[in-house]
C-alpha cells in the first residue's frame, strides 16, 4: 500500500453516502484523498466522521466546488491521478421540474470531465446506476438487464433515473469526442445502495429504512430491490478506478434481490 502514497484521488460530492466510503477505503489504503463539497461549512463535520475510523488528516482534504457551477473544478483536479465522480442530485421526493436534477447531473459531469482532462488525469470514475439501465423498458419484469441496456429516456421515467441515464451517456459521449483521448472511463452501476450508515447525512434509500424503523409507515411495503452493500460498491469504484481491463467498461453493482419483508 505504501505505493497509493503518492497517489492522490479526488473524490466529488465528499458528504454523499457512497463517496464517503469510498473515502474511507481510499484512506484505509494509503492513498491521499481530495472531497469536493459545496460549502466549506461541511468539513469540520466530514473530518470527525473519518476522525472515528482512521488517523489521516495530513492526507484528507476538503475544496468548494459545486455541480452548477464553473468555479473550482479545474484547481480541484490539478495534482490527481485519479477522480472517483459521486456527487449527483438524489431527491427525497419528485422535483417539480425535472431539470432541477438533470441538468446538474448532467453539466456537472461534464464539469468535471473537463477538469481531469485539464489536469491530464489517467481515469475516471462515474457513479451512474441501474436506474440508467433498467428503466422504461415493457419488458421490465422479465428481461435479464446487463451492461449493454440503457434506459429509454423517451418513455416517462422518474426525474432521476433520467438524470442518470443522461449524465452517464454524457460522459461516454464526451470520452468518445475527444481524438486519442488522453484520459479513461469506467463507470459503476449500483443498485439500491444499503449498510453502514457513517453519520447523520445519509442516502435517500437509508431514509426509508429509517421511516420504517421509527413506524412513520403503517405497514412494511411489499416491494423489492436489487441490493448492494455500499461497502461493496465502494470496492467496485477503487477495482475500476485501479485494474488495467476496467477502462472503458461499466459495472452493473448488484448482490441479489430483497424484499423489504
Amino acid at each position: 500500500m505504501n505505493e497509493n502514497s503518492e497517489t492522490t484521488v479526488l473524490v466529488t460530492g465528499a458528504t454523499g453516502f457512497i463517496a464517503k466510503h469510498c473515502i474511507l477505503k481510499l484512506l484505509e489504503q494509503n492513498y491521499k484523498v481530495r472531497g469536493t463539497i459545496r460549502s466549506m461549512g461541511s468539513e469540520t463535520g466530514l473530518r470527525a466522521t473519518f476522525a472515528k475510523h482512521i488517523s489521516a488528516d495530513d492526507r484528507l482534504e476538503f475544496v468548494p466546488a459545486d455541480l452548477t457551477s464553473d468555479v473550482g473544478w479545474n484547481e480541484s483536479a490539478i495534482g490527481c491521478q485519479y477522480v472517483i465522480h459521486t456527487a449527483s442530485p438524489v431527491p427525497s421526493e419528485p422535483p417539480k421540474d425535472e431539470s432541477e436534477v438533470i441538468v446538474p447531473a448532467r453539466d456537472g459531469t461534464l464539469r468535471v470531465l473537463n477538469a481531469a482532462v485539464s489536469a491530464k488525469v489517467k481515469r475516471v470514475v462515474v457513479t451512474s446506476s441501474l436506474a440508467a439501465i433498467s428503466y422504461g423498458h415493457d419488458d421490465y419484469s422479465t428481461k435479464v438487464f446487463n451492461e449493454d441496456d440503457w434506459s429509454n429516456t423517451d418513455r416517462p421515467i422518474a426525474a432521476y433515473a433520467k438524470s442518470k441515464t443522461l449524465a452517464e451517456r454524457a460522459s461516454w459521449d464526451f470520452i468518445d469526442s475527444l481524438d486519442d483521448s488522453p484520459i479513461e472511463l469506467s463507470t459503476i452501476n449500483p443498485g439500491y445502495v444499503l449498510g453502514p450508515i457513517l453519520d447523520k447525512n445519509f442516502s435517500a434509500s437509508g431514509e426509508i429504512i429509517r421511516k420504517l424503523m421509527r413506524r412513520d409507515l403503517p405497514g412494511c411495503p411489499d416491494l423489492d430491490f436489487p441490493l448492494v452493500d455500499v461497502r461493496d460498491v465502494a470496492d467496485a469504484h477503487i477495482a475500476a478506478m485501479t485494474k488495467p481491463q476496467a477502462a472503458g467498461m461499466r459495472f452493473c453493482c448488484v448482490a441479489g434481490n430483497g424484499t423489504m419483508q
